[in-house]
């Protein structure tokens, strides 16, 4: 119980911080793109800094529900903020769910219970050697980087997702170094952090995340980055968990085949909830993602900005 609320105060914060960053996003200059010039930009903004404010809070009660649980339990819990995020951009937009809207919340819901019950995540299976651990580590960390580079050849909407995919991957890989970072803690102190390298590469991948998630946030709508990023977390938190981290899953064929249709749901409910009108419109309201480049997208904005000041 203790875990579940954890993860689901951490989704609460989450999904309020994704949406108050993207609505302060969206007014950076698009000149910032893939550059920290973006957060120095963004942090003069008090919206943002809410923002940021609730993700470190989601990331803290994420944290502390991993030291309480393994993170094949945590990973669906936290996918859950898409429906805080949801909820946010309803009050904001007053758009109703509509029949998508409530069967995305359907499919996500039943989705996580599925795979929770079916597969009763557990710990203390056998830890991986260092090669399958290193081999994971740099299988999530190359796919990453491989679709960053992809993202700058793709249109505004495209761009977004396979940048928030990359995002999510990095923050699965996160999710497992904090769980082992608590795990060090609980065994020598915090003092013991200092001389394990877990704790540096959790920072440097927390600013690499968090710096393709607002340059996606900046590109397009919500609803084209965050239902990636969603989607691919959890996916690489439990392959990290069951990879390297020592998690159990029931493997009997009844039990992987409704973890697999538990998932394939969250999936569904995912995109479903991402896609919805609720979801609010970032800069490619102001022109035509298929036909205009970056830097006219620059100028339709800032013909926006000017047509609307005394």
């Amino acid at each position: 119980m203790v875990v579940f609320l954890l993860g689901i105060s951490a989704a609460c914060c989450l999904g309020f911080g994704f949406v108050l960053q993207q609505r302060a996003a969206q007014r950076a200059p698009l000149s910032d793109f893939l550059s920290f010039r973006l957060l120095l930009d963004l942090l003069r903004m008090p919206e943002w800094v809410i923002g940021i404010a609730a993700m470190v809070a989601g990331m803290v009660l994420g944290a502390l529900a991993l030291a309480h649980g393994q993170i094949s339990l945590v990973e669906p819990l936290t996918a859950t903020n898409l429906l805080f995020a949801m909820g946010l951009s309803r009050w904001l937009t007053g758009q109703p769910l509509g029949w998508s809207g409530w069967a995305g919340v359907a499919m996500l819901a039943l989705g996580v219970t599925s795979f929770i019950v079916a597969g009763q995540p557990s710990g203390g299976g056998e830890l991986a050697g260092p090669l399958r651990h290193w081999v994971l580590f740099g299988t999530f960390v190359g796919l990453a980087m491989l679709l960053t580079a992809l993202a700058k050849r793709l249109r505004p909407t495209l761009e977004a997702t396979v940048l928030a995919l990359a995002a999510g991957l990095l923050y699965g890989l996160q999710d497992a170094l904090t769980r082992i970072s608590g795990q060090f803690v609980r065994s020598g102190g915090v003092a013991v952090l200092l001389v394990h390298w877990q704790p540096y590469v959790i920072v440097a991948l927390g600013l690499t995340t968090l710096l393709l998630v607002q340059s996606a946030f900046e590109t397009a709508p919500l609803r084209s980055s965050l239902p990636a990023l969603t989607a691919a977390q959890p996916l690489a938190g439990i392959a990290c968990g069951v990879g390297f981290l020592g998690d159990q899953l029931r493997v009997t064929p009844g039990a992987l085949a409704w973890q697999a249709a538990g998932l394939l749901a969250i999936v569904i409910g995912i995109v479903l909830l991402g896609s919805h009108p609720a979801m609010p419109e970032g800069p490619c309201a102001l022109r035509d993602p298929h036909t205009v480049d970056r830097h006219a997208r620059e100028q339709a904005r800032e013909h926006a900005r000017e047509s609307v000041e005394p």
